[in-house]
């Protein structure tokens, strides 16, 4: 078996920094009002049937043109507190500009995301007066379990409803998925804490670090010393391949790699393979395999199990890794990870065949050398995390408006059952669970009565 190539620094700085560089930079102030000139500002727009946070894309498009920025952002960012991140990693192509009206006479849509952007950027460069302002406080205490995007749009929108909100998060920054587990180059130059900062400076927001469900808080605990709470507790846990030798040096998840990268001040002290296994194919197996390649792989290969048109990532994305000379292959499962003196070294396959959509196994198999292997088959909740609530298909069971099993407890985001995990999903998630919460808490105040708070347990339909 070959010798294991691991190391860091094999690209130059300066090659890193283009490689990690802003892959969509902005649009200028003229490319903005020619873009914003094409639209046509639709009534009953499908662009905003199409976004899942219902932002009035021909409104916020048209005041782009009249050069009202700041007016532009507070469309954008009343219905969309993250609209900055998601105009540089909501996968608009299946979204708002996929269900663009100039699709149907010309090849090219309106670019939204790229209008988004320029709005968001202009505001997060000159803030100015407050754009929101907290109503009068309540009185009412609510826990956000998790400083993510759908945690921290519940608990933007519970402040400036005028509720106090603590929030509580097992790592040292907030941010969630867009602080640690997206490509470096989608969200450059730290933008990722600039725009938690933007969002926290409503007031009312207080974020303890370093607590994680299920081993520094309980669910009981919560609900005793609030009034509501809303989990946005991601996906912790990662499926396991099931497969001998996973225990192998150079094993390890994507969602860590990306993790790390993101966190590593220099890329050049990052260590990468020479030659790279991915299995899986979602966002997290594409954004490690091209951040692989961007750092110097030079062999990177995506598995997938089945056809690479049912693969869960886009097909932008797919054609976003091949461009970066990422080879993917389809219809093949691992069976067992080799190594060489604890270290993997390669791995072997079967080739399959799907059946009425049950894969079954041909008989053939292939083999890969390989320094390194990431596993991105898909995240779980982690243990513990959401005992005693219901659960359907491994997540935690809601019902419209983000309620759980458990009366005044409710949750949002990748650890629910039923979403597409996406970062403006999460967002519309908070967003929907606030107002649920608000009507809740705001009840109780007219009731004037002392309701048992997360006491009893309701049926989720």
């Amino acid at each position: 078996m070959p010798s294991r190539d691991i190391r860091a620094g094999r690209l130059p700085a300066d090659q890193l920094a283009r490689n990690f560089a802003d892959i969509h930079p902005p649009l200028t102030p003229v490319q903005a009002r020619i873009e914003s000139e094409r639209c046509h500002y639709c009534f009953d727009a499908p662009c905003v049937a199409a976004c899942p946070t219902g932002i009035d894309i021909p409104s916020f498009i048209r005041r782009i043109s009249e050069d009202n920025l700041r007016g532009a952002a507070r469309a954008i960012l009343e219905e969309n507190i993250f609209g900055g991140m998601c105009a540089r990693v909501c996968p608009t192509e299946v979204l708002c500009e996929q269900a663009c009206v100039r699709n149907t006479n010309e090849d090219k849509p309106v670019e939204i995301g790229a209008l988004q952007r320029h709005a968001t950027d202009h505001l997060m460069a000159r803030p100015g007066a407050p754009l929101f302002t907290r109503a009068p406080a309540t009185g009412k205490r609510v826990a956000v379990v998790g400083a993510g995007p759908a945690g921290l749009s519940c608990a933007h929108r519970l402040a400036w409803l005028g509720h106090e909100v603590v929030v509580f998060d097992s790592k040292p920054k907030a941010g969630g998925l867009n602080e640690y587990g997206l490509a470096a180059y989608k969200t450059p130059d730290g933008f990722a804490q600039k725009e938690v900062a933007w969002l926290l400076s409503i007031g009312g927001i207080t974020i303890r670090h370093g607590q994680a469900l299920g081993r520094d808080l309980t669910l009981d605990a919560l609900c005793a010393q609030h009034d509501a709470v809303f989990l946005a507790i991601g996906l912790a846990g990662v499926n396991a391949l099931g497969v001998p030798g996973e225990d192998l040096q150079g094993v390890e998840s994507a969602v860590d790699f990306i993790e790390r990268l993101r966190q590593t001040t220099d890329l050049a002290t990052l260590p990468i393979g020479r030659r790279v296994l991915v299995i899986g194919g979602g966002m997290t197996a594409i954004d490690a395999a091209v951040q692989s390649r961007r750092l110097g792989a030079e062999e990177v290969t995506i598995v997938y199990r089945r056809a690479q048109d049912r693969m869960p990532a886009s097909a932008h994305e797919q054609a976003w890794a091949q461009n970066n000379g990422v080879l993917i292959r389809t219809f093949s499962v691992p069976k067992a990870l080799h190594g060489e003196h604890g270290h993997v070294t390669g791995a072997t396959f079967a080739v399959v065949h799907d059946e009425n959509g049950r894969l079954v196994e041909t008989g053939e198999t292939w083999h890969a050398d390989a320094d390194t292997v990431f596993k991105a088959i898909g995240q779980t909740l982690a243990d513990g995390a959401a005992s005693g609530l219901a659960l359907q298909g491994g997540r935690i069971r809601v019902d419209g408006h983000g309620e759980t099993s458990r009366e005044r407890v409710w949750a949002g985001g990748d650890c629910t059952w039923g979403g597409k995990d996406l970062t403006v999903e999460g967002v519309e998630h908070g967003k929907i669970a606030a107002h649920d919460i608000d009507r809740e808490l705001r009840g109780s105040l007219r009731a004037a009565t002392s309701a048992p708070r997360c006491a009893h347990m309701r049926r989720v339909d």
